[in-house]
């Protein structure tokens, strides 16, 4: 297996995966309390702009915040055009130049955004009546260039490229098409094609017909003069031109017959994204929004929730585990319950999952649950009610999306006349088992045979299989090694090019250090093994940072007088890394594979896979010269995982011996490079090493 270089990201890792925070206390419920909310200043201009003012003199600063509220819109063959849009809006106007503007605004330390969907800006209060006027100024009279507009559709471009590989976004992709069908609102996505369709002129067209004041609120919150500040925006909105509201239609998405699995390959993926979604029509004027949102905080809103209980907590599956429902006045929204597990135990989460939603479909929550959950709400209500923001965002919940104007005063008389019967009802209402997807995103060689068997309620679960676009596609299929090449066959002939087998099963134990710079210190990596014992220390400036013992007794990692011992699993995993090349080991073993063939840096490398159960290996090997090039580890501890990722080449001879001069180490954050600065070779190592 890997040779293990700990570094302090892993060692932070650890620690704080073996944490251990007591959540069972919870505060005792007391009566539900009354939140008197204060009254914005309202107004509206003639164009049809709404203005909400709310005075705050705590602290000497100002916010404004201008919301336009249009329909969403549906996928096209431009998707990309509200985004390319706001990222040409705030830079500059036609009376101020861009570096004029945004080197004044600096100047001021205030901060102006303005966007698509319209803008903000904050400021102290000396500075507020100015800094309102860039702000109306860049969204009501911005420059769309087309040097600028190149700029952005570059970046746009590079952006795309970079995360084509990212799991997390291929997966709520893929999970949005599924839901909704490709064209919906909430199901587009921007793509190299689509940004090429786009030119200066659709970006000038889409402001001149979305940003208009026919809905638009202008909310303003803070230490101000509501006379004074009421004349600065009649002065600088008034002539803000109105225009026709676009009305588009898109198909609304279809109830799903019953409950399906869906799998996503994605080849570079280091855990699983595993999702339980189905489509809901809930608004927040709907009588079942309170219980709702008790129900799901019970099931997965918060760190005590029984998702996280049951999947984290007593299967250790993962690191969270939740779920949410939406809600909107357009369109229909989800119930999501998800979570990111290792592959070993992905099949067992899917059911957890699924069982816990069955539950409390069927089975009453508890007394206590539910009295938890109500108090936590209190709690927070009462909190936020504190800022002026909130307020400002009440007001504009009831304008914008048609609430009784009592809505927030009665919000926490409605949670508290929540029963136990409002939960099961509404859950079996929203939380729709038998008509939803599960959505499992990650490596298809270590999932499919194993997701192919997933039953829930005696039946298995009918499984289907799509790309990284949501396009249905075949059951991908099983890697074919290139003739003559396997597992065991890579391994030697990299074996064979460091030495040869006989010479390197004389060796007696090895001692190798690297060294390099980071932050403006030392970093030195010395590595020792003997049969049977790995030691590999990290230094800092001559101080040990840490050191990682491994042996077939136990493992464990070390901080100054600190030591701290590592899970029977996690040892079994890093036995493997044991023996002075431990290459040596792997050989005969039956859970090395060989898993497919990519090119790097122009050149064909070999791919082999070690995945144990918290600690997996992924080893690329030069076609031509046998020799290894590059180590990924991915610990799994908790649901999380830790990626380390290490570069090797240059190698050069020592007694015979071929040993990597160059290296990358992770450290933190960051990667740096390492060199080969001492080899020694049977040399008599102490028991104190390895202590």
């Amino acid at each position: 297996m890997k040779k293990f270089y700990i570094n302090l990201s892993l060692l932070l890792f650890l620690s704080f995966s073996f944490s251990q925070v007591d959540r069972s206390k919870m505060p005792v419920s007391g009566p539900t309390p009354t939140i008197e909310l204060g009254t914005p200043i309202e107004f509206e201009l003639k164009n049809g702009l709404k203005v909400l003012m709310v005075e705050n003199h705590k602290l000497p600063r100002v916010s404004a915040n201008l919301l336009i509220d249009n329909p969403p819109i549906p996928g096209s063959s431009k998707n990309g055009i509200y985004s390319m849009t706001s990222s040409m809006l705030g830079k500059g106007t036609k009376s101020i130049p861009k570096d004029t503007f945004i080197e004044e605004v600096d100047f001021l330390g205030a901060s102006i955004n303005i966007n698509a969907g319209g803008a903000y800006a904050s400021s102290l209060s000396r500075f507020f009546p100015k800094i309102l006027e860039m702000m109306a100024d860049g969204a009501l009279n911005p420059i769309f260039s087309v040097e600028e507009f190149e700029k952005e559709r570059t970046k746009t471009l590079e952006s795309i490229k970079a995360s084509s590989k990212d799991v997390g976004q291929i997966a709520r992709r893929v999970e949005n098409v599924l839901a909704y069908g490709k064209n919906h609102p909430n199901s587009k996505y921007i793509n190299e094609e689509s940004v090429n369709n786009i030119s200066i002129d659709d970006v000038k067209l889409f402001y001149k017909e979305n940003y208009i004041p026919n809905n638009a609120y202008l909310i303003i919150i803070g230490d101000f003069n509501p006379e004074i500040i009421k004349k600065k925006v009649k002065k600088l909105f008034s002539n803000w031109n109105k225009g026709k509201l676009k009305l588009s239609n898109w198909k609304s998405p279809e109830k799903v017959n019953q409950l399906n699995l869906n799998f996503v390959d994605v080849p570079n993926a280091i855990q699983s994204e595993v999702v339980f979604q189905n489509i809901v029509d809930l608004s927040i004027i709907n009588p079942d929004y309170f219980p709702v949102l008790v129900a799901n905080k019970i099931l997965g809103g918060g760190p005590e929730n029984r998702l996280e209980q049951q999947i984290r907590e007593v299967k250790g599956y993962t690191y969270v585990s939740r779920s949410s429902i939406g809600s909107s006045k357009y369109t229909k929204s989800r119930f999501r319950a998800y979570a990111s597990t290792r592959f070993q135990v992905t099949d067992s989460a899917v059911v957890e999952l699924l069982n816990e939603i069955n539950k409390i479909r069927n089975f009453n929550v508890s007394d206590k649950e539910l009295s938890d959950v109500k108090a936590k709400y209190v709690g927070n209500f009462v909190l936020a009610s504190e800022s002026p923001s909130t307020i400002a965002s009440y007001a504009l919940n009831i304008k914008t999306q048609g609430l009784n104007k009592d809505f927030y005063k009665t919000y926490l008389e409605n949670i508290d006349k929540v029963t136990k019967e409002d939960v099961i009802r509404v859950a079996k209402k929203y939380f729709q088992i038998e008509s939803g997807q599960i959505v499992i995103t990650g490596k298809g060689t270590e999932l499919i045979d194993k997701l192919e068997k997933v039953s829930f309620n005696g039946e298995i679960i009918p499984i289907s299989y799509f790309d990284k676009y949501g396009n249905s596609i075949e059951k991908p299929k099983t890697i074919e090694a290139p003739k003559g090449i396997t597992a065991n066959s890579v391994i030697q002939n990299y074996l064979s090019a460091i030495g040869g087998t006989e010479k390197l099963k004389a060796i007696k134990s090895v001692v190798l250090k690297y060294q390099g710079e980071a932050m403006g210190a030392t970093i030195i990596s010395e590595e020792k093994r003997t049969n049977g014992k790995l030691a590999n220390s990290t230094s800092m400036n001559g101080n040990e940072m840490m050191k990682m013992v491994v042996t077939e007794e136990e493992a464990f990692v070390k901080q100054g007088p600190n030591k701290m011992a590592l899970p029977d699993n996690f040892h079994n995993d890093l036995k493997n890394s044991l023996g002075i090349f431990p290459e040596l080991n792997l050989i005969d073993n039956p859970n090395i594979k060989f898993t497919g063939t990519e090119n790097v840096d122009d050149n064909e490398v070999y791919v082999l896979e070690f995945n144990g159960e918290m600690v997996s290996v992924k080893y690329l090997f030069d076609a031509k010269t046998g020799l290894k090039i590059k180590e990924i580890s991915t610990t799994n501890m908790g649901g999380q995982s830790q990626v380390q990722e290490s570069i090797i080449g240059n190698y050069k001879d020592f007694e015979g011996v071929l040993f990597p001069t160059e290296k990358s180490q992770s450290l933190g954050p960051q990667s740096i490079g390492m060199k080969l600065i001492d080899v020694v070779l049977n040399d008599d190592l102490k028991e104190e090493d390895f202590n």
